[in-house]
């Protein structure tokens, strides 16, 4: 093998972040504009209450209204969290500008995964506390598909977004549970689906704890939107990144995400990681 000293320096291999994960045509994906938006957000949830019919003649031949039903929703919020790469290396030979594209360049290929891990372990398995949907052994992809897609028809009505694992995507196609409409991963039902490689992290209710090997936890929510700032590279100078007493170079790219689950609410269950 001929020496280092012989061999050309060139540039790195490039890539690009995978397609269907929370960052992908499933997600509604916002550029913050105002800063107060990336400490936190509440609204108030629409289109998460239950519609109901109503007759003027009843089957025991009385007339006349009954009365309606008015819900009473509580607000939702969603909380800030920001995902970042480090870069360290001698100054000598390694520029800050070498440095902040090597940050950079890992966030953006690193961010999407560490995003979907903080949502599982921190938002999904929570929300999904009260509605984990496993009878008790895991079920069959296909089927756990079902049933999560039955829950959100029943308590949404509207389209939704399935959270799976990446490891799980060729067993959905494989059983022909979800195929690519438009280039996003869809079910028959229309729910849109985030394959992504984060979510290995495999958590679920009620304690969060990791499913058993050869299983996997799946979620449901309503539609979701995730809102985001620019990267940010810290420090924004030369000098402040060069830390005196190890003469090494530090640098950061940053950037804060907020992830809102329309009606705050998710289920789970668990499936069996083989095919349907």
């Amino acid at each position: 093998m001929p020496s280092a000293g012989l061999r050309k320096r060139v540039q790195a291999v490039p890539g690009v972040p995978l397609p269907h994960g929370i960052l992908g045509d499933c997600v509604d994906v916002v550029d913050a504009t105002d800063p107060h938006e990336l400490l936190g957000t509440d609204w108030m949830p629409r289109s998460c209450a239950v519609a109901h019919d109503f007759e003027w003649c009843h089957p025991d031949g009385t007339s006349g209204p009954s009365p309606k039903q008015f819900d009473r929703l509580g607000p939702c919020s969603a909380p800030p969290v920001t995902i970042y790469s480090g870069a360290t290396c001698n100054p000598i030979g390694w520029s800050y500008d070498e440095a902040t594209e090597q940050a950079t360049e890992t966030l953006r290929m690193g961010e999407q995964r560490a995003l979907e891990s903080w949502f599982m372990r921190e938002q999904l398995c929570t929300m999904a506390a009260a509605n984990d949907l496993t009878p008790g052994a895991a079920l069959p992809i296909a089927q756990g598909v079902a049933a999560l897609e039955g829950w959100l028809a029943e308590t949404y009505g509207g389209q939704g977004v399935l959270h799976v694992p990446a490891g799980a995507a060729a067993l959905l196609g494989c059983c022909r549970v979800v195929q690519l409409d438009q280039g996003a991963p869809r079910t028959l039902m229309g729910n849109c689906v985030v394959l992504g490689s984060g979510y290995a992290v495999n958590v679920g209710p009620p304690d969060c704890a990791q499913a058993p090997d050869g299983e996997a936890w799946l979620y449901i929510t309503g539609p979701i939107r995730v809102r985001r700032e620019a990267p940010v590279i810290v420090p924004d100078t030369d000098a402040p990144s060069v830390r005196t007493t190890t003469n090494d170079r530090f640098v950061l790219a940053e950037r804060t995400f907020v992830v809102e689950v329309a009606c705050c609410e998710a289920a789970a269950i668990r499936v069996e990681l083989c095919p349907c």
